[in-house]
């Protein structure tokens, strides 16, 4: 019989008594509703925060079968604290261990600030919907972010920079409120420095060590040359920007069809069972986070 359980899951019970045998595949069962023990092996400050978190699971055969989209997320738990849902900031491409970007915002985050390299948290997942990076393949990616947004669009942008030759012009625009508060600034060195990626960062408040770009992502979107009839555009970020980055987009003649919204902020249980992200008609854990901006237009309250 065919299990209805999210993509990536991994069936506890049936791990632990298989044989050492046991393929990957085979492992991919099931049960989501119990987490896998996973060691913090680095914790790494991006900002004030912010921490980049590198986890890898236990068992050696959950780890060779953990497997993820870009865009999909996962429910970090801490035992006798919570859980919470957090967008897998890793490629795909990147076996081994999950990356997790934390911002400090309530009780489960909070006290994962304050864990430190070999504590053990459990890991659930990967949920919902990713980017569809099949139908990126060959076109050029204008990716937008703002803020926290860049967690979950750098396991897309670290996939396509890992699959480079499948992938036409990749255009990162990332917008952040002050020079302190940009994230992985190690990683836009790198790829500002690339010929095959074209970057714009800005900042709504400069200060005296900041000499780039001042205002929204939407003023150096306005500058960008796109050849629409093989872009398609990602959007992820604080939800008043989806619908200006979307305006200059369709401005630029991108087709509504090319355009995809990350909703990671409505993530909550990741199973569809408490309803605190059904936005309509649709659950963002299930039906997205990802979606296409038709879905998301047909969504009442989503834009």
């Amino acid at each position: 019989m065919q299990s209805n359980m999210p993509r990536g899951t991994i069936e506890v019970d049936a791990l632990r008594e298989a044989p050492q045998t046991m393929s990957g595949s085979e492992m991919l069962l099931g049960n989501a509703y119990r987490p896998w023990p996973a060691r913090i092996t680095s914790m790494r400050d991006l900002t004030a925060n912010e921490k980049l978190v590198e986890m890898r699971f236990i068992d050696e055969r959950v780890r060779e079968a953990f497997v993820h989209e870009p865009g999909q997320f996962l429910e970090l738990s801490l035992f006798g604290v919570g859980e919470a849902p957090i967008s897998i900031t890793s490629s795909p491409t990147k076996q081994g261990f999950v990356e997790l970007c934390i911002r400090r915002a309530g009780t489960v985050t909070s006290a994962l600030h304050s864990m430190h390299a070999g504590d053990i948290v459990g890991i659930r997942g990967p949920f919902g919907r990713g980017f569809p990076v099949d139908k990126f393949r060959g076109n050029d990616v204008l990716i937008v972010a703002g803020g926290l947004g860049i967690a979950p669009v750098r396991s897309l942008i670290n996939y396509i920079h890992d699959n480079r030759s499948d992938f036409g012009k990749v255009t990162i625009v990332y917008g952040s409120r002050t020079p302190s508060d940009i994230m992985f600034r190690d990683q836009f060195e790198m790829w500002r420095h690339r010929k095959d990626f074209e970057l714009y960062l800005t900042v709504d408040h400069p200060d005296d060590t900041w000499d780039g770009e001042v205002g929204v992502v939407t003023e150096p979107m306005k500058r960008l040359d796109i050849n629409p009839a093989n872009t398609y555009g990602v959007v992820c970020g604080p939800p008043v920007m989806y619908k200006f980055v979307v305006q200059v987009m369709r401005e630029k003649n991108i087709d509504y069809d090319h355009i995809y919204l990350d909703f990671e902020r409505h993530m909550k249980c990741g199973m569809g069972k408490c309803g605190h992200c059904q936005i309509g008609h649709q659950y963002c854990c299930i039906d997205g986070p990802v979606f296409n901006y038709w879905e998301a237009k047909n969504i009442q309250g989503s834009m």
